[in-house]
């Protein structure tokens, strides 16, 4: 039998997410009562026995000086890029759009991940695609035609990878994020005309 027996299942219990789950069965069901907080915990136990996640090992440090940088960046960033588009849409012109491929120098999944989500909290930064295996972003950037619009875009990538990596990243990512990054025109990440 491969599936692990009731009482793997039942050291494997996850508290924090049992937690979680009753908290979001609250919410849904619109109030803390003890009739929902029951329900919830019964619910969330099924849940967690009947679907066990796997054991999943995070290589994440936070780093405070780092986490502080990336916090600063973003909130300024957030409120540069509201203002441009704000400007945009209100200048009702048409601004032809592009979509960039922007590849990684990160390659675990968590630092892509959340690249990827620090990339689409900022306003205008429109993420299409993440693929994983490539550790590559496909951003849509509007005002394509615009002189270093795409090599801005791209290098505002970069710079929030980094950030990202430098705040919760192992010493070998923030090491991989220290070098050049991968031309964008190469997609295996290799010089042309090399293996």
């Amino acid at each position: 039998m491969n599936s692990p027996s009731i009482s793997a299942r039942w050291r494997r219990l996850d508290l924090k997410l049992i937690g979680w789950l009753t908290v979001i069965w609250m919410l849904l069901w619109s109030g803390l009562t003890w009739g929902n907080l029951f329900s919830g915990l019964v619910v969330a136990l099924i849940l967690c026995l009947v679907f066990p996640l796997p054991a999943v090992e995070l290589d994440l440090r936070l780093r405070p000086v780092g986490i502080l940088r990336l916090a600063c960046y973003l909130l300024y960033d957030m409120v540069a890029s509201s203002a441009v588009v704000t400007r945009h849409a209100l200048s009702r012109r048409h601004l032809p759009a592009a979509v960039v491929r922007v590849p990684l120098r990160c390659r675990t999944d968590l630092m892509i991940a959340a690249t990827a989500v620090a990339v689409s909290s900022v306003p205008g930064g429109a993420l299409v695609e993440v693929n994983g295996t490539t550790a590559t972003l496909y951003l849509h950037v509007y005002d394509a035609e615009a002189p270093g619009a795409v090599t801005r875009a791209r290098h505002d990538v970069w710079q929030l990878e980094a950030l990202v990596v430098r705040a919760f990243g192992t010493r070998e990512e923030i090491a991989r994020v220290s070098t050049d990054p991968p031309d964008p025109a190469d997609p295996d990440g290799t010089e042309p005309g090399r293996p």
